[in-house]
């Protein structure tokens, strides 16, 4: 007895671990991979080149990771972002000085959009996948009326693309604000009283009601949380583009969201990886390059993208922890004392 309970944590932690391991797996798998059909795309310079757009959509799953740790979704995504690349533009106007007020300006009307879309899923209770969706439309038709007052051809503050293109430690800064940010989520999920709450929200919100967590409250924050990482990465985004456009954000609809199920965390809620979130972006980035450099059409890239989005669904780290624990339970099974028959009597 005593010798299962010293094994029972390391049991514990080695099944929660096993809902992560995919995602590097199918890292380690398309190194391997490409190495072998498409060195050109391991080269320094293609890696370097990568690195910051992965980043950007690290970021932006670390955003929807968190609205899903709570059972939630977000589909406002490429609207708070397209948004954000605009009000570098509008509000930066090519001026250097420009630069603090604009990131300033994109992170709080992104805050104010998340706000919203708290209030109408948290207090209202809403749908969040219809509420998001429509919150999003109509963010991108307000992006579309906002370019409209300036130049087509106007640009982000040279000082913002200057600044991503140079190199910390051979890769663009991007890189390391996406790494910065994966941090500060790993110690705020497992340190902080908050963070810790957010998780358990998405993972029981009846008993965290019942335990005095204002389960609402926490809803609608998280929501604000995840649109300031949306600016963070729009305007990143507009520095690398240098001239976003009204449609810069329109390919991150799913992609977050994709690099959110290969990371491990649960769709319904509760347990989610920061750090594999973020590799999981890194993954689907180095995937679409591989892909690039094999020459394939786009229209079989796409086809190639959908296929490893659906494997990662059937390895999802649901799936793992059941098997895992349905393997566990069968192994202990014949030692279990109460499977033995009783012996009848003499």
């Amino acid at each position: 007895m005593s010798s299962d309970r010293v094994r029972s944590p390391a049991l514990t932690s080695f099944v929660v671990a096993s809902r992560y391991m995919p995602v590097y797996i199918a890292t380690l798998l398309l190194v391997i991979v490409a190495s072998i059909w498409a060195p050109a795309s391991l080269s320094g310079v293609a890696l370097r080149a990568i690195a910051p757009y992965g980043a950007v959509l690290g970021i932006a799953a670390l955003g929807q990771m968190s609205v899903i740790m709570t059972g939630g979704i977000d589909l406002s995504v490429p609207g708070t972002m397209s948004l954000a690349a605009a009000i570098m533009v509008g509000v930066g106007d090519g001026s250097n000085e420009n630069i603090a007020i604009a990131i300033a300006t994109a992170i709080a009307v992104a805050a104010l959009i998340g706000l919203v879309n708290g209030l109408l899923i948290g207090g209202l209770k809403l749908n969040a996948l219809i509420t998001t969706l429509a919150v999003g439309l109509i963010v991108i038709g307000g992006v579309n009326r906002y370019a409209s007052t300036f130049p087509v051809q106007s640009r982000v503050p040279p000082g913002l693309s200057d600044w991503i293109s140079t190199r910390i430690l051979g890769v663009s800064p991007v890189f390391w604000t996406g790494v910065g940010l994966t941090i500060v989520l790993i110690v705020g999920l497992r340190y902080i009283a908050v963070g810790r709450k957010f998780q358990a929200v998405g993972a029981n919100p009846v008993a965290s009601n019942v335990a005095g967590v204002q389960v609402n409250h926490h809803r609608i924050l998280v929501y604000m949380v995840a649109a300031v990482f949306y600016a963070i990465a729009g305007v990143a985004l507009a520095g690398l583009l240098r001239n976003p456009g009204v449609g810069a954000g329109t390919t991150y609809l799913l992609a977050p969201i994709a690099a959110v199920v290969i990371g491990g965390a649960s769709l319904t809620g509760g347990l989610a990886s920061p750090l594999s979130t973020f590799v999981a972006a890194l993954f689907l980035t180095g995937l679409n390059q591989m892909l690039r450099t094999m020459g394939l059409p786009t229209s079989l890239q796409s086809v190639v993208f959908g296929l490893v989005i659906i494997g990662g669904m059937l390895v999802s780290g649901d799936r793992i922890i059941r098997g895992v624990e349905q393997l566990l339970r069968e192994r202990r099974r014949p030692n279990d004392p109460q499977s033995q028959p009783v012996p009848g009597p003499m």
